[in-house]
């Protein structure tokens, strides 16, 4: 499954993939009033970028990772936090304990859950009045544009299924997906908060960042390394060997009821 390249090179997830803004897991601390008593289940930690963070408040966090070599290298970035702890599964086969996590937090992995287990798993665990947190990440228009655009000739040559003339949207076009939380009857009213930032890179860092996506992963060698050199080629000789990226993060959150919304 395509899902599972993410743990070929874990290494390199851990060093290029970037934490979540300050302001984010602030406010996601907030709308879960997170203690040293409560318990959190995240779901796909990848090595950590959301659970270090989220395991400095003292939490006790459970963190369930379906790539081997992720859970290993979120476990050594966890050995400060005696709290917390990794288990090594699939979401889908995962039995929790039952309904006593105050929190329950997927982020940007939701959508590599099977789509019939996803929320009713997660909400399972919650216990009554605990917070379903999704964050989701969009590349949107924004940074280095004009290396944005001229990039796109790179995909269309290297990459045949890139659609032709494809552009990043501008955030404020970007429409919240709320609609399976909205219908979710274990769920009170959802909140959406959006928080914004760019992201300057070097070069090699930024070849490094698309060397863990799973598009990218998943392509022929050859193809690969030809797309990489022809965007190498563009930072270097046209933007001075660096790019400022633009992402739109949102934190999606909502609570769980004890019985069915009217």
């Amino acid at each position: 499954m395509l899902r599972d390249v993410f743990d070929e090179d874990a290494e390199l997830y851990d060093r290029a993939r970037p934490a979540y803004p300050p302001a984010l897991v602030g406010a996601l601390i907030d709308a879960a009033a997170l203690t040293p008593d409560t318990r959190v289940l995240e779901v796909g930690p990848g090595t950590g970028q959301l659970t270090v963070p989220l395991a400095r408040t003292g939490c006790r966090l459970t963190a369930v990772e379906l790539g081997p070599s992720l859970a290993a290298v979120t476990r050594r970035n966890l050995r400060p936090f005696p709290a917390a702890r990794v288990e090594v599964a699939a979401f889908e086969e995962w039995t929790p304990p039952g309904p006593v996590f105050g929190l329950a937090v997927c982020a940007t992995a939701f959508h590599w859950i099977d789509p019939a287990l996803r929320l009713p798993g997660l909400t399972a665990a919650l216990a009554p009045g605990g917070t379903l947190a999704l964050i989701t990440t969009h590349h949107v228009a924004g940074g280095s544009e004009e290396f944005f655009a001229r990039a796109q000739g790179c995909y269309e040559r290297w990459d045949p299924a890139t659609p032709p003339g494809l552009r990043a949207s501008d955030e404020r076009d970007v429409a919240s997906d709320t609609g399976e939380l909205d219908a979710c009857d274990r769920l009170g009213p959802v909140e959406v908060r959006r928080f914004s930032r760019e992201i300057t890179y070097t070069t090699e860092a930024y070849l490094d960042v698309l060397r863990t996506y799973s598009g990218h992963r998943a392509l022929p060698t050859p193809a690969r390394d030809g797309l990489l050199a022809c965007l190498a080629g563009l930072i270097d000789d046209r933007h001075g060997g660096r790019v400022t990226k633009r992402y739109l993060h949102e934190l999606i959150t909502a609570r769980r009821v004890e019985r069915p919304v009217a």
